[in-house]
């Protein structure tokens, strides 16, 4: 019986029925030119002379053929059938699992962390961040190790990012649980604040997430539901673990050195898959940020940039005035452009010391081969990755933040940031 229902939810006719439900049309174009809509039941039937192996579970290659038209299962083994092309005919839901997605990727991050830091919380935000850290590495590492592939034949993939890692569990399900709910169970107790709003955004932000890995042909349903698994068990003992392991990695005087030391250890010994994936080198951004945002905030700690309140939370949330939103955009904008420059800087220098120290020239390190096999690309790309986000995480809770106090436009600090 959980059989079937593990079969059930890994079947990639029911991500195809998910995208048919939000407006994706399948269509099947034969050798002739002519095209027919296809419902996931015909697909079904063209699937059932083939073994499961072989074609629910092979990742097919993507090559797009329209602005609104995707090319599926071009791999070896569909050769002989039609071709499977499908249509967006809903632009609205298009757009929003597209938005959805980005919840969960690069470009969020580096966006709301610091503004989080710089605008609104810096105690939460370091839990957040830690608790953010810890599943998305725990995550990252048991893809590698499990090694599922993506939805294979006849699901279409309307994302190609990404889409060479492996599929379980998805990723971006267990950081539509870490982040919210960590900043939910960290703020509830803090400020004072209808909780059960708090919740019903928690739960809207990572069923958006979710749901977007599905329609977009990322996940099967199955790699959704592992994710958010294995994401809320590790919840449980994180919450007080981080809210204990931040207060001794902002005091102890041996705290950097400790961050430093673990971060490398966890970059080295990353569990590693048969292929050449990303996994390894996004789970080196994320680690290096942590670090750079712990050692920053350790600083400040240090030399007493952290202030106290005199008041007992439940805190009372100050809501801005028009100043302290002008403040509020102009730290943003500067600080984000201070970022950019910053990432810009550190890759470049970061990459050409390593080429240097490898004796290898960089335009040529970098437009080689992504293998297993090419070390010192791999080397290249871990060394200049830690570094270039652990500046930027420093940056982001230590720099910045006195570059803002000396401008006078400054977060001021009503509550205790510790």
């Amino acid at each position: 019986m959980w059989t079937d229902f593990i079969e059930y939810l890994n079947d990639p006719l029911l991500v195809v029925k998910v995208q048919n439900f939000f407006g994706v049309i399948y269509k099947t174009i034969s050798h002739e030119g002519s095209a027919e809509i296809t419902n996931s039941e015909r697909l079904n039937r063209e699937n059932e002379g083939f073994e499961l192996k072989q074609h629910k579970r092979v990742p097919s290659n993507i090559s797009s053929s329209s602005q609104s038209s995707y090319d599926t299962d071009t791999s070896a083994e569909s050769a002989g059938r039609e071709e499977v092309v499908c249509h967006i005919n809903n632009k609205f839901w298009y757009w929003l699992f597209v938005v959805g997605t980005a919840l969960g990727d690069e470009i969020f991050y580096v966006t709301f962390i610091p503004f989080w830091f710089w605008n609104i919380d810096g105690a939460v935000g370091r839990r957040v961040i830690l608790v953010w850290t810890i599943v998305m590495y725990i995550g990252q590492g048991s893809k590698d190790i499990i090694r599922w592939p993506r939805p294979g034949y006849p699901v279409q993939k309307l994302q190609q990012k990404w889409a060479v890692e492996y599929g379980m569990p998805s990723t971006h399900a267990m950081v539509g649980v870490s982040i919210p709910f960590s900043v939910l169970l960290y703020t509830m107790d803090r400020y004072r604040y209808p909780a059960h709003w708090g919740l019903l955004i928690a739960v809207a932000w990572c069923t958006l997430i979710c749901v977007s890995r599905v329609y977009l042909g990322m996940h099967s349903v199955l790699d959704i539901a592992g994710g958010l698994v294995l994401a809320g068990a590790l919840l449980v003992p994180l919450i007080p673990l981080v809210d204990w392991l931040d207060g001794v990695l902002l005091t102890a005087p041996y705290a950097p050195a400790l961050v430093l030391a673990v971060s490398v250890l966890l970059v080295v010994y990353h569990p590693h898959a048969d292929k050449w994936t990303p996994t390894r080198g996004d789970t080196t951004m994320i680690v290096s940020v942590c670090a750079g945002i712990l050692t920053g905030s350790w600083v400040n700690y240090q030399l007493g940039n952290l202030a106290g309140s005199a008041e007992r939370p439940p805190y009372r949330i100050l809501w801005p005035g028009a100043a302290m939103l002008g403040c509020a955009a102009l730290r943003t904008v500067l600080g984000l452009c201070g970022l950019l420059a910053t990432r810009a800087l550190a890759k470049s220098a970061s990459y050409a010391l390593v080429c240097a120290l490898l004796r290898r020239d960089l335009r040529t390190l970098r437009a080689s081969e992504d293998s297993l096999h090419n070390a010192h690309k791999i080397l290249a790309e871990l060394c200049h990755k830690y570094f270039t986000y652990a500046v930027i995480g420093l940056n982001t809770t230590y720099v910045f933040p006195n570059v803002f106090y000396l401008l006078r436009i400054n977060r001021p600090t009503y509550y205790t940031e510790i």
